[in-house]
């Protein structure tokens, strides 16, 4: 099992985090929002934090609240993501955003995955590899991936986050990538009636959520049934396939027997590290790839 961390991000830190709250730097201003895996207590004192922070998200439910400004800035602003080996494109651009649901429009432990993307769509064969990014909010995978050179579609159920991706793309130079606004058990199973084919396949899922027509995905009830489908899609010469899981009681060993032990499987736990040096698990993953040949 691995545990895997960003290691080059100079526009993202975690500084500590404790008591059910994290506080983060994205580029120059410094949230605290709710964590629920952070169950001990913090490094930092409760007036340090106060202090540092220029914003603290207030919950008003379990799935909205408040931003509440300590210091002056604005509501919307971008950071950057440096690519690894770049060719055309230096950095992966993201508008940021205080959102009524505590994110921000990044999951900056995905940066080991976007580097594996970029990696892997540059080791195949084919010259424009087609990938599949399910579940892809505002698009990191995507833009990972189109950087690279992929013929890339990005799924997600939102047209909102859907519009919040493109904007990504176009802050960061690229183009062409493919959009659909559904449900992804739904496009799954028509890619996979029409014998559609897939180079690299990207799946973040949610623990609960709903489609675009008012589909209910439940992950423990519904993710075997989305692998199977999935398997089928991946191109049998040459292909990646990265899951994603962030649920309280989700064990890598789970992502390891649905992707049922393929050769370079990779599982483990996705995590970042604080100013603090705490370590803030942030989900498992599985991953794996066929060798070129």
């Amino acid at each position: 099992m691995l545990l895997l961390t960003p290691s080059q991000f100079p526009d993202y830190e975690l500084i500590d985090c404790g008591n059910f709250e994290k506080m983060e730097r994205f580029g120059k201003y410094i949230s605290i929002r709710p964590e629920p895996q952070a169950i001990w207590d913090p490094k930092l004192s409760s007036k340090e934090w106060d202090q540092t922070a220029h914003v603290r998200f207030v919950s008003k439910s379990s799935s909205s609240g408040t931003w509440k400004k300590l210091k002056e800035m604005p509501d919307r602003w971008t950071i950057k993501y440096p690519v690894k080996n770049p060719d055309k494109h230096p950095s992966l651009d993201f508008r940021l955003a205080l959102t009524s649901f505590k994110h921000v429009g990044i999951f900056p432990e995905q940066a080991c995955n976007w580097d594996y993307i970029n990696e892997r769509v540059k080791a195949m064969k084919a010259a424009q590899p087609k990938v599949l990014n399910l579940f892809a909010y505002t698009g990191g995978a995507s833009l990972a991936a189109k950087a690279a050179g992929a013929d890339i579609i990005h799924l997600d159920s939102i047209k909102q986050v859907v519009s919040w991706a493109r904007d990504n793309m176009e802050l960061s130079g690229l183009k062409d990538i493919r959009w659909v606004v559904e449900d992804a058990l739904t496009f799954v199973k028509r890619e996979v009636k029409r014998g559609k084919k897939y180079n690299g396949i990207i799946l973040d899922p949610p623990a609960y959520g709903h489609g675009n027509e008012g589909q209910k995905w439940k992950l423990e009830d519904m993710i075997n049934e989305m692998m199977h489908l999935v398997f089928q899609l991946l191109d049998k010469e040459e292909h990646f396939l990265i899951l994603n899981t962030y649920s309280l009681g989700f064990s890598s060993l789970i992502v390891e027997n649905l992707l049922s032990g393929p050769k370079n499987l990779q599982t483990g736990e996705l995590y970042l590290e604080a100013r603090t040096g705490i370590k803030l698990p942030l989900g498992v993953f599985g991953r794996y790839h066929t060798d070129p040949k």
